[in-house]
């Protein structure tokens, strides 16, 4: 029986999300997008009511490109607040839209979303060695520091615990427990990568 971070509960789902890709270093700017967009989606709700809207909203946010957001209008947002796939927030569908012409704006002035968001880590992940859930913050100075520099940038449903959480699942940080399977392998995966990358 492999030992887990108790937040994975025992939803077939919700493991697969914490065994194959939550802390894993991300760098492919579309799937950096996606999840900057579900974290604000999440804000007042449950990471299992997302994960289940998940391929529907790969679908109505055309695959997460954030040139294609960008280019939403009126007629669009009006869809999908009508849309049961989707969080049928006004603020959060329109802040998404909003998030994605901010984040074409980063990707001109830093080369890609991977070169800006990276900065906030030194980049390569922060790794934790949290014993219990009860330790883990709800956010850190690098959120807050984050949080505060995207939202001067004209982003929304950006707050530090957002922030933090959008860190979390996209290997910022390292912070399954260490006595989770995932602590190891992930943390051997980032030395992997710091190799390869001394190499050259």
């Amino acid at each position: 029986m492999k030992q887990r971070c108790a937040w994975a509960g025992s939803d077939p789902l919700y493991i697969r999300y914490h065994d194959e890709e939550w802390g894993v270093p991300l760098h492919d700017d579309r799937r950096l997008f996606e999840f900057l967009v579900l974290e604000g989606a999440q804000a007042g709700l449950s990471w299992i009511t997302i994960l289940r809207k998940r391929d529907h909203y790969r679908k109505a946010f055309e695959g997460f490109d954030p040139q294609r957001v960008a280019g939403f209008g009126a007629e669009r947002l009006r869809t999908l607040l009508n849309d049961p796939g989707v969080v049928r927030n006004r603020l959060k569908i329109a802040s998404a839209v909003r998030n994605a012409r901010a984040f074409r704006g980063l990707q001109e002035e830093f080369g890609s979303f991977d070169a800006y968001v990276w900065r906030f880590v030194d980049g390569r992940p922060k790794v934790n060695r949290w014993r219990r859930l009860s330790e883990v913050p709800a956010e850190t100075a690098e959120s807050r520091a984050l949080s505060k520099d995207l939202k001067r940038r004209g982003f929304g449903f950006v707050g530090p615990t957002i922030c933090y959480a959008f860190m979390q699942a996209v290997g910022l940080v390292n912070d399954h427990l260490v006595d989770c399977f995932r602590f190891r392998e992930i943390s051997e995966l980032t030395l992997a990568v710091d190799a390869d990358r001394k190499k050259g």
